[in-house]
């Protein structure tokens, strides 16, 4: 994959992030959500959605033209993950109020952590 390919992913991510933040917050789907009672699983969605996002863009900012694991993919790879399945499952748990949706969360919060450490030992500057 191409940094410029891990850009415009994070790109996206981002835009989902802000565009969910507002519907959280403003008209039916805060209505819904709040109607749930899920208001702060709505936000901490938003918030570990947004953050990693900045984060996997940074590594497509800062590394070479072709990624590999080792310069940013798996790392990029393992929030990616995060996003989708910690940030994802709660999105869908305060929308339709379905609470066995919250046993995927923790494996989304293992690939977030699993990317930071993959970070840890990742060369600095690329």
């Amino acid at each position: 994959m191409s940094s410029q390919s891990l850009q415009a992913v994070a790109c996206v991510l981002g835009f989902t992030a802000v565009v969910l933040g507002a519907l959280g917050a403003h008209g039916p789907v805060h209505n819904i959500v709040l109607a749930n009672n899920m208001l702060d699983r709505w936000q901490t969605a938003v918030f570990y959605h947004i953050v990693h996002a900045v984060v996997i863009l940074v590594l497509a900012r800062t590394a070479p033209s072709t990624l590999t694991l080792m310069s940013g993919l798996g790392p990029a790879a393992c929030f990616l993950g995060g996003i989708l399945l910690f940030s994802g499952s709660l999105y869908v748990m305060a929308y339709t109020g379905v609470k066995v949706l919250g046993a995927i969360t923790p494996i989304g919060g293992l690939c977030f952590l699993a990317g930071w450490i993959w970070l840890a030992f990742t060369k600095p500057g690329v």
